[in-house]
């Protein structure tokens, strides 16, 4: 089932599995992933409670052992709706005895989206029910389509951030694991990455140190999209590597995957949310489309 929200810019559709955002569309025009099947399935899945991949698909919490798939459960459970409203929807997941096997906290996820004009703000609200800290990762994972435009190529289009800076790309290994070895990533004229799909052929960019918004965008078209990401601490790039894929995901993140090799304590893992009993985390990011 699909829910949807509108105003007179633009129309959100929105999975009530997952809470994944199915289309974003302005003037009769699809700007998110289609989910063609040939290249990733996906749209724009919600990472939560950890992002990216953990060594052996397991971790450590206290000693015990647990199990996790790549990007946490969030993505596939049903949520059930809490509020709706023309421009706004608040979707809730809250734990089970199944999330439970996999992640020991009581927890209630909320996920908000909400449309002002043509920007769509995107809130995350977690709320920790156990009686002890409660560690996580959290973030989004839109897809969106390039080229946004008929008539233009793939490599017609460059990701622009807001101002000028030095990010660091977080070193992985071939597996996508961390390797721990971060290096400068270069910008044109301090701003710019120019799209090429052959720079996915190692799989996702992920940076740190950046500037808090980037637009995708092309000199020979009209159409853009602008992410903004005040309080998330590091940015993916990313399309199926070693394709021709015609999209592009930009991807907020608050924490990182595993370390290569290394099945991680989660209370020892430095870059996840640390949530104290009974308190609440939020979180807000936005997409502008033009």
């Amino acid at each position: 089932m699909n829910y949807e929200i509108s105003n007179r810019c633009m129309t959100v559709k929105i999975a009530a599995t997952g809470a994944e955002m199915q289309s974003v569309s302005k003037d009769g025009v699809e700007y998110l992933w289609s989910g063609d099947q040939k290249y990733w399935p996906e749209r724009a899945p919600i990472l939560f409670p950890f992002v990216g991949r953990f060594t052996e698909g397991k971790y450590t919490l206290n000693g015990k052992e647990y199990c996790m798939g790549i990007h946490g459960f969030a993505r596939s459970l049903p949520y059930r709706v809490v509020e709706h409203d023309r421009e706004r929807i608040v979707m809730e997941l809250e734990d089970t005895e199944e999330t439970y096997e996999s992640y020991p906290y009581h927890f209630v996820l909320r996920v908000s989206y909400e449309l002002d004009e043509n920007q769509i703000n995107i809130g995350y609200q977690v709320r920790n029910n156990s009686d002890k800290m409660m560690y996580f990762g959290i973030g989004g994972h839109p897809g969106f389509k390039v080229p946004l435009e008929d008539g233009l190529e793939f490599s017609d289009y460059y990701l622009e951030f807001s101002g000028k800076g030095c990010p660091d790309r977080v070193g992985h290994t071939e597996t996508c694991f961390l390797n721990g070895i971060n290096k400068e990533f270069p910008l044109e004229d301090g701003q710019k990455i120019r799209m090429r799909h052959d720079m996915f052929d190692d799989d996702a960019i992920v940076l740190q140190n950046m500037p808090g918004e980037v637009t995708l965008k092309s000199d020979k078209g009209t159409r853009s999209v602008t992410v903004s990401y005040p309080k998330m601490s590091y940015l993916g790039f990313w399309h199926a590597p070693k394709t021709e894929a015609p999209y592009i995901c930009i991807e907020p993140w608050t924490s990182l995957p595993s370390r290569q090799d290394v099945v991680e304590e989660f209370s020892n893992k430095s870059d996840l949310v640390r949530l104290g009993t009974g308190e609440t985390y939020c979180n807000q990011w936005s997409i502008t489309i033009r």
